[in-house]
């Protein structure tokens, strides 16, 4: 492009490259979506449809960006994990927030009456924010996967009773949050379980544990896998950086392998040790057709 008189204006551009070597979360939630959820009359304490169309547009997300790792997601928000290695979009700040943003936000409306036949979308349209947060070790990253999935069963168990407190109990909502106030995990589940014959336990696990976005390779047994990146691996930089060919190659394995939807134990080790792929970033095998 030619230059002009008016190109000095690109000096106002500040960077936003993100650290190099760290592991990139890019967590997306909803906007004003007790509103939207409302408007639409979701279903209480879970509508499976919503959560259906999250895991759907998740999925999306992932098929259209193989240098996503994996995705976990509760409720109307979502994390995008990136390996620490990942160079996409020079690792700016804003390029990887605003792509993941609007690449879900599109197919979350796109997919809306896939799963909301009868409730055409109107205005105000859904739509999501982000921000990009980093962490430096596998465990940083591990943990945060964990506080997340932690906080999952910590509100669904809240919201199991409180609303069955009020569609079953026959209480108004001020009285279901008094008599919650303080209550310990074991109160809610004597609650569900003594009054309205609910065992928690039997609630379904996508409630309980959310939801897990990956690609599908051959499961390994706990400590066969021939290499995973661990940071305390005395590895040099010329080590972790893959060559083009190299690169090119395991982006076209992670485009052919289908991304699929999990809803288990993600704090546990086995779930990692069972998946190499996730820190190593290197492609698994792909399962064999039946």
């Amino acid at each position: 492009m030619a230059n002009s008189m008016y190109e000095y204006v690109k000096a106002f551009e500040q960077p936003d490259v993100l650290l190099p070597n760290t592991w990139i979360v890019v967590r997306i939630d909803g906007r004003g979506f007790h509103k939207f959820s409302a408007k639409y009359a979701f279903e209480k304490p879970n509508d499976r449809r919503a959560l259906d169309l999250m895991n759907a547009a998740a999925k999306a997300v992932l098929a259209d960006l193989p240098d996503i790792v994996i995705a976990y997601g509760i409720s109307d928000e979502y994390s995008f994990v990136f390996h620490r290695s990942c160079a996409l979009f020079e690792r700016r700040s804003s390029k990887l927030i605003t792509t993941i943003v609007s690449t879900f936000t599109a197919h979350f409306v796109h997919q809306w009456s896939n799963f909301f036949p009868d409730q055409p979308l109107s205005v105000p349209l859904p739509s999501f924010d982000g921000r990009a947060v980093l962490y430096p070790t596998v465990q940083n990253l591990r943990d945060y996967m964990s506080w997340r999935q932690v906080d999952c069963h910590i509100n669904n168990l809240y919201n199991t009773t409180f609303w069955a407190l009020i569609q079953q109990g026959g209480v108004d909502a001020k009285e279901a949050e008094k008599e919650l106030a303080g209550s310990l995990a074991a109160d809610k589940n004597e609650i569900l379980f003594s009054r309205f014959k609910v065992n928690y336990n039997n609630e379904p696990e996508i409630y309980k544990k959310g939801s897990i976005v990956l690609r599908d390779y051959e499961l390994v047994e706990p400590g066969t896998a021939s290499e995973t990146l661990d940071e305390d691996s005395a590895k040099t930089v010329e080590q972790l950086v893959l060559s083009k060919t190299h690169e090119e190659r395991d982006r076209k394995r992670r485009a052919k392998a289908r991304v699929t939807v999990l809803h288990v134990d993600i704090i546990k080790d086995e779930f990692w040790e069972r998946r190499p792929w996730l820190l190593s970033n290197k492609p698994g095998k792909i399962p064999k057709e039946p």
